[in-house]
């Protein structure tokens, strides 16, 4: 404090000459405006998939949406929205600058030195602020930095959708193309092959399959019975059960019955020569020579019906086979046919599933809404935000002393005064023995202090040689 005191001229200079540069400055400094606008990210799902968007609840997401906001891609589209490179101001400026490079990055490197986001904590609310001479201006670009930044993130979503749907829809005449050719196949296979979509033809031909088998079996079977037959004919037609029933034959025996009973009366009656014996004689052997070949009559009868037979079941087995081959074959094209029409559905699934998801990307790519809506618009503020003339008036009042004091002390360490009693006591160690007054001033009543002192010191050091 000594110091201080002794030096107040310094000092006061100094927090006087600080405290004045930094209200000149202050006042001097161009005014500043800022702006801001806020936008809120929407965490309500997409309208078109219906899916929320991944991501919202983690902080990485905001702070990515903080770096879209301040990218080139914003500030690029707010120079053209704007127009700014037709600005003369900032032409004249950049010419000033050299001119060089393109001028669009030059006014974004600008933009985005005065731009500002600062996301909300623990909320999905980010605030975009502007800093510019003019309020009208701060306040514009604010706004077209927010509706930049919401462009943005829809084409961020829109162009991917777009680039989807182009690459579906080839996607798409690819699979169309490949469902045509498999249709075109199957039908041209069914065409040549006599299939139809149902199984109409082949139930039919399976039928037919069932019913040349049961005239096989039947035939068979006559063919079996007349063989039998015509084998016993074969060992005696009179057993043959077809001659004994047949009444022709019948017939014929009981006339040869009854002419051998007659020739044999009239034999009997007249001898052998007699004319009517003779008569009878051929009578008899004349209806003998009737039974005989209505007996052969019956048997090749039985011989042609077993040929017959053996005919029809040799005929009736070419048959079935024929229509068993048919059938296998219309099984074989159905077979095939089958794996035609699942490679026409595999391709019609496939092209259902491009289709559906080329809808849904060209919705996507169509789509005018984003998950960022503007919360707050941003408005001409009424009053600078710097410089701040008096926060600069103290702040530079508290340095001015700060400086004043250090200042103090450097010169007094440079040129070091003994100030008071307690100086001289501090630098020698020897005793006191008095004190001077200043010039112009005389001791009057009680010692002060500090001489009391001394002159105890002095009184206590006599004995010992001091003086």
């Amino acid at each position: 404090m000594s110091i201080l005191r002794a030096r107040w001229s310094l000092v006061l200079l100094v927090v006087v000459l600080t405290t004045l540069t930094a209200l000149a400055v202050s006042l001097v400094m161009p005014k500043k405006y800022v702006a801001s606008a806020s936008v809120v990210i929407d965490a309500k799902p997409d309208p078109v998939t219906a899916l929320i968007y991944p991501g919202l609840a983690s902080p990485a997401y905001v702070n990515t949406q903080v770096d879209v906001i301040s990218s080139d891609r914003v500030a690029l589209r707010v120079v053209r929205d704007l127009r700014l490179t037709e600005v003369p101001d900032l032409r004249e400026r950049w010419q000033d600058q050299g001119g060089e490079g393109s001028m669009e990055l030059w006014v974004v490197d600008f933009l985005r030195a005065n731009m500002e986001v600062k996301p909300s904590k623990e909320s999905n609310v980010l605030t975009v602020s502007f800093r510019s001479p003019s309020a009208e201006t701060a306040a514009t670009l604010a706004n077209a930095f927010v509706k930049a930044y919401i462009a943005t993130t829809l084409d961020l979503r829109v162009e991917p959708a777009r680039q989807y749907a182009g690459y579906f829809d080839q996607q798409a005449k690819g699979a169309l193309e490949r469902l045509e050719a498999a249709r075109a196949k199957l039908s041209a296979y069914e065409r040549e092959h006599g299939i139809i979509a149902s199984d109409e033809r082949l139930d039919v031909e399976n039928a037919r399959l069932a019913e040349l088998s049961t005239q096989l079996v039947t035939l068979q079977a006559l063919a079996s019975e007349s063989g039998s037959r015509q084998g016993q004919a074969a060992r005696g037609a009179d057993s043959l059960p077809d001659v004994l029933s047949n009444p022709v034959v019948s017939q014929l025996k009981a006339d040869v019955s009854r002419a051998e009973a007659q020739l044999q009366q009239l034999s009997t009656r007249y001898g052998d020569n007699h004319p009517q014996v003779i008569e009878a004689r051929a009578a008899v052997a004349d209806t003998r020579n009737k039974l005989n070949a209505e007996v052969r009559r019956v048997t090749n009868s039985v011989s042609a019906t077993n040929n017959i037979n053996r005919q029809r079941e040799s005929e009736a087995r070419a048959q079935l086979d024929a229509q068993r081959a048919k059938v296998v074959k219309l099984k074989e094209a159905r077979d095939e046919a089958g794996g035609l029409m699942r490679e026409t559905e595999s391709a019609q699934r496939a092209y259902e599933n491009i289709t559906q998801r080329l809808t849904q990307t060209s919705l996507e790519s169509q789509s005018t809404q984003s998950n960022v809506n503007l919360l707050t618009e941003a408005m001409p503020p009424s009053k600078p935000s710097s410089p701040k003339v008096l926060l600069n008036t103290a702040l530079a009042f508290v340095v001015g002393v700060i400086l004043a004091v250090g200042l103090a002390l450097l010169l007094e360490l440079r040129d070091r005064k003994v100030r008071d009693a307690d100086d001289v006591m501090a630098v020698l160690p020897l005793p006191m023995l008095g004190v001077l007054p200043a010039p112009g001033k005389r001791v009057r009543g009680a010692l002060p202090s500090v001489e009391r002192r001394l002159l105890g010191h002095a009184s206590g050091a006599t004995g010992r040689g001091a003086t």
